[in-house]
Parts: C-alpha cells; structure tokens; sequence
C-alpha cells in the first residue's frame, strides 16, 4: 500500500497510510493523467450541477476538478504524490465570484484605508480612527473610504466635524459615507486647500459656515466628483507597497469565500497606467482571484476616442485564465451616468445622452466587444435600451454579452425588452446600505422589489449579483447572500417581502454560476463539475443549514482557487500556502485591524460586530429569556453586585445553564 501526505481535518500526517483506490475499483493503470494533485473527501459538497447535485469528493488535477462524485469513484484517482484532505463532513460550495467589484482600485489603495465595513458601533469606529491617527506619520491621511453606513452602528449616526477634529487635531482625515458625502477634519481641508475663497466645484457641494469657510462636509450633489476628486488629492502608495496592498485585498477577499471577481473599472482609474500592479502580480503567479476586466472611460467629452484608440490596441478576451480583457464599461459615456445617491432625487439624463452614447455603442459592436453600462433608474435604462434598438437594427448584438449594472427601479417593459436583446442585469447589495434612504424618499412600497430580482429571473433574464464594493458598499459577499435571501438592510429595515426574495440555492446560484454569462465563461467555472476550474471553498458553518441571521457572518475556512489553496483557518490552517508578507508600510491598518468586522481584533474594536458572530454560531439548546445567546456577555458583564449569577438569575436568565 503506497504512503502519501494525508491530511485530516486540516492537520497533515505525512506518511500515514491510505488506500489509493477503492476495493473493487480499477486503479488508474500508472496513467498520471489521471491521477489527482489534491483529493478533498468525507465532504458535503453542493455543486450547483442540476444532474448531480451532491457529492462527498473532489479530485483535482491541473487546475482543473478531475473527478467529482463518491468516497470510492474519486480516491481511485490518488497516487503516492496526492495531497489528501479529510473535509470531516463540512460543507463545500463553489467559489463565489462578484459581478462587480472594483478589485484593481480597491487593491492599490487597501492598506492605506481603515475600514468601517461591519463594525457595530460608532463608539468601536471612533476608538479605531483615535488608535490609527496615533501610528499614522504625516504626511499620510487617515481615510475610510466607504464600504459602511451610519445605519450599521448602534447610534445610527456618523461622527461629527467637532468629533474629527478633537480625535485628529493634526492629522488630514477623510471619511467617505457611500457616495453621498465625505466628511474632513480641519487639517484634511488645509491638506486639500480648500479656503473661503475655493470656488463651488461643478461635481458637487462644498458646505459652508456663516462666514463661508468650508465646515468640512462634502455633498455630491448633483454627483459624486467632488468626492472624487477631493479623494483623489491625498498620498499615494509606491509601487511596491501597492503590490503589498492588492495582495492583502485578495487574501481578505479569499477569507470571505471570494475565488473570481469582474472588475468594473472607476472614477479616476486610467487604462492602462493603473493597471500595471495588477499585471505585474499576473505575470508573477501571484493573483489568488480570478479577474476579467471592463474598461471604463475617463475623459467626458471624448469617450468615443477613448474606445476607439483601446478597440485598436486592446482585444477582446486577451489575457489568460486569471486576468483577462471584458469589453467596456461600466462607464460609457458620461451623459448616461445617472449618479445613485437616494438622499437627492432622481437625476435627468441630458439630451444628448443617445446621441453620446449611441456614437460608443456603435464602435463597440462593431468590434465585437460586450459592454456594461451603469444604470440605476428605468428612465435611464429605456433610453439607453432605444439606443441599443437602434444600434442592434444595423448592427446585430446577437452573442454580445452586453449588461445593464445595478438597475434598482428597472421596469416590467425594459426587462422584456432587455431579454428580447439577448442583455443581462447585474445586481448589487447597494440597497442593504441605502434602502433606508430609498424608503425615506419613495416609501416602502417601493422598495419591496428594488431591484425586482425574483421577476428578472422568474422571466429568464440573464442576472447575477455582487458587490459594487469598495466605497458603495461593502466587499462582503455574504452581506449580499444575506439580503438576497432575507431582504433586510445591514440596519436591520426589511425591505423585500418574502414573496420577492431568493432561496438559498438561487442565491448561491446568482454569486457563482450565474455570474459566468457576464465574463462569457460559462461552463467553465461556477460548478464543482469534473473539467470546470477547480475554484471551491469551505465556509466555516454550512450555509444551507444555518439561520438566516447567521449568513452575513460567514467566513471561509478553506478556500481554493485553481486548486491551489489560497487561505486556510481553523482546522485548515496548516494548509495555507498563499499568506502575502506583513502588509506595507508598518502603519497601515490592516496590520492592526486585518479587514471586514476588525477582525484582526476580536477582543478589541471588532468585539461587538464578532460577538453577534459569536451569538449567531452558538450551538446550545439555552436561549436565555435575558440575553438570547449573548452569554459571553452575561458572564463579563459589569454589574456592580458581588453574584452575578444570582442578580441575572433572578432576571430570568439561564446563560448559567450552558
């Protein structure tokens, strides 16, 4: 019997014995083509492929699943070299891929942002900003750039202009809420230059006091790019050090179960020059998320020579299996930008808008590339769609797999007609962070199907789900899985009754297989199916089983991407091969606070947002009448009486019992 590394439960056993095949089950007859790099088994793997739905072992060979099926069909694939892990009953799923994420952005700038994605209290939020101005040396910025609303924190505020000031008397800080203000201390405006005498920008609204000296709040009003911009005016990483920070992106990104990701290009993110770190981590072997990317234009005015010069030096689909090219977008043109701040009402699309845009459709379609175009509002979207009409009457768009992103309010008719074009629609959980502004303005009524995402499905229209992270919303895909299926806000408002939300399978389906239609990359990932990418993660409590309340707290505990082990917690810790170098420079918050939830702190500023965590994964029979299952809380609790026992006890609380 041949000896192979073995591992069990995520602890290696170099040398242990293992049958290499079943018994009655033909060996591969020394054809090392069939024989697996690494072998997951003892699993429950949900595959999402309709004709065989469950398995309990994976084999993977180059990259790609082997074999997919029972204990015994798939260890027959095993050989002296297989690397063999005993997945001890958990769960496995398809790696989750988003649909929108600016990833190339995102990576350049993440170790230089602190962020307030899923901290629970404005309180932990200002005492993590206090620690980070402490450590951060001039002339650098403390900034939280999105991915946060006030509605997530216990005091349903954000912090005031007084309060930056007195946690940072001299260091520039720069807060950015969604993409509907930022928020800057005295310092952060003299850092930008913004006086008494700083003219009001076109793109926005600088806020003044009585004398007219700004008071550090930026409106976007009527759009975003005096957030932008002003953003934009703050130090830069070196290359190297933004090397550093994409990894760290990824690897956070791969905490969270994320194996794949279409990028959406940005606001003030210029092709190619910003894309120089991400193809120099492509080349080097060193991306840990597969990532096709839209071109996105950045000079208002001029966007048709901006497609017409990268139609000439770009090609569709070039790259590799990793990186690659995906057509255009999701800014087209800038007249069609209907900006989403539902705090301001629906913007109006300038006249020339088909005419601006039409003139880049036709440059697009006629070389054969997809596109995306932003679109919130269905009076923008049945605009561009007679665009679109009109380009496909001379221009057949048969086989473009082009795409509307976001779509909140999207209309009966422009579905039919977006399916009748052979389209798709994006969504994105921005409304779990702006749904209750949404209803402040339009009223609950018209949030129960915003977007309608049960009804784009339930008539065959191409639809898949991300983030629109980093600064809209969070990168948490588990956040959006959650309000897929819950149709609640990160604030705990319900939204979308029960009628209109998704089943946990379609949800799961909406963040892997379905997302492969918008890459032009179906069949060929999204499944755990022998021949697809071997992209597949591990979350640290079953998904179809656990409460609802208790998906947006999920992790990943392995997580692999083209077979290889790119992150591995808990029981598989021993198994991570990907950890990128301590993050750089030596000030920079995730060396601290890591990611999402300040998880790098549980006993310090991610303490509440990983109690609930902590409350939703307990497993025992005693919810206490007092404090559910907040028993570390009973037990730590300051009360100033000599038994705690016996003054909760006489409360009715049972936390004792467990």
């Amino acid at each position: 019997m041949p000896t192979r590394r073995t591992v069990v439960g995520g602890l290696a056993l170099p040398g242990l014995a293992f049958p290499s095949f079943a018994q009655g089950q033909p060996r591969p007859s020394g054809d090392t083509s069939m024989t697996a790099d690494l072998i997951l088994h003892n699993g429950l793997v949900t595959t999402l492929d309709r004709t065989k739905p469950v398995a309990s072992a994976v084999a993977i060979k180059d990259g790609k699943f082997l074999a997919v099926g029972g204990q015994a069909e798939v260890m027959a694939h095993a050989g002296p070299a297989t690397k063999v892990v005993d997945l001890e009953g958990r769960r496995v799923l398809p790696g989750l891929i988003d649909n929108h994420l600016h990833i190339i952005r995102g990576g350049l700038n993440f170790n230089m942002e602190l962020r307030w994605d899923g901290v629970r209290s404005l309180a932990d939020a200002m005492d993590m900003l206090k620690r980070q101005v402490a450590v951060t040396p001039p002339p650098q910025w403390v900034r939280v750039v999105g991915g946060f609303t006030e509605h997530q924190f216990a005091e349903k505020r954000l912090p005031t202009i007084e309060e930056l000031n007195a946690a940072a008397p001299d260091t520039p800080v720069f807060i950015l809420h969604l993409y509907d203000r930022a928020l800057l201390n005295a310092a952060a405006l003299r850092a930008v230059g913004y006086t008494k005498d700083t003219p009001q920008p076109p793109g926005g609204e600088i806020t003044r006091d009585a004398g007219g000296q700004p008071t550090g709040l930026l409106l976007a009003r009527p759009n975003a790019n005096i957030l932008y911009a002003t953003l934009a005016k703050g130090p830069k990483l070196p290359f190297d050090y933004q090397l550093n920070s994409t990894r760290h992106f990824m690897r956070e990104l791969n905490r969270l179960g994320v194996t794949g990701a279409i990028d959406a290009g940005g606001g003030f993110q210029n092709y190619p020059d910003d894309y120089a770190v991400i193809q120099k981590l492509a080349d080097d072997n060193l991306l840990t998320i597969r990532l096709a990317y839209n071109l996105f234009t950045q000079k208002p005015k001029q966007e048709k020579e901006d497609f017409l010069n990268w139609t000439r030096t770009s090609q569709y689909r070039q790259g590799t299996d990793y990186f690659r090219h995906n057509g255009a977008g999701e800014m087209l043109v800038f007249s069609a930008a209907d900006f989403e701040d539902f705090r301001e009402p629906r913007p109006d699309m300038p006249a020339e808008m088909e005419s601006d845009l039409e003139g880049v459709v036709r440059i697009l379609a006629e070389n054969r590339w997809p596109w995306r175009l932003h679109a919130t509002y269905d009076e923008t979207i049945s605009r561009a769609l007679d665009v679109f009409e009109k380009v496909h009457r001379e221009i057949p768009l048969d086989g473009l797999n082009w795409f509307f992103d976001h779509a909140e309010t999207i209309s009966e008719r422009s579905i039919d007609r977006i399916a009748a074009l052979g389209g798709g629609v994006a969504v994105q959980h921005r409304m779990a962070y702006q749904g209750e502004y949404f209803v402040e303005r339009y009223g609950p009524n018209a949030a129960e199907a915003t977007p309608p995402v049960a009804r784009m499905l339930d008539k065959g229209v191409k639809t898949s789900a991300g983030t629109d992270a980093t600064r809209v919303a969070s990168y948490n895909p588990w956040v959006s899985l959650a309000w897929l299926i819950t149709g609640r806000t990160v604030g705990g408002l319900r939204l979308t009754p029960q009628r209109n939300c998704l089943d946990r399978e379609t949800a799961l389906r909406m963040w892997t297989e379905k997302v492969t239609w918008f890459s032009n990359e179906e069949g060929r990932k999204g499944q755990i199916v022998a021949g697809q990418f071997a992209d597949l993660i591990v979350p640290d409590r079953d998904f179809f089983a656990c409460p609802d309340d208790e998906i947006s707290h999920i992790t990943a505990d392995l997580t692999v991407v083209g077979g290889r082990i790119v992150y591995g917690a808990g029981a598989f810790s021993s198994l991570d091969e990907s950890a990128p170098p301590p993050a750089m420079p030596d000030w920079s918050p995730v060396r601290t606070f890591r990611g999402y939830a300040a998880w790098g702190e549980p006993e310090g500023a991610g303490r509440n947002a990983l109690r609930r965590a902590a409350m939703a994964t307990c497993g025992c029979a005693s919810s206490c009448n007092v404090h559910g299952h907040d028993h570390a809380g009973a037990w730590s609790g300051r009360i100033p009486v000599a038994d705690l026992k016996s003054f909760w006890g006489a409360l009715g609380c049972a936390c004792w019992a467990v």
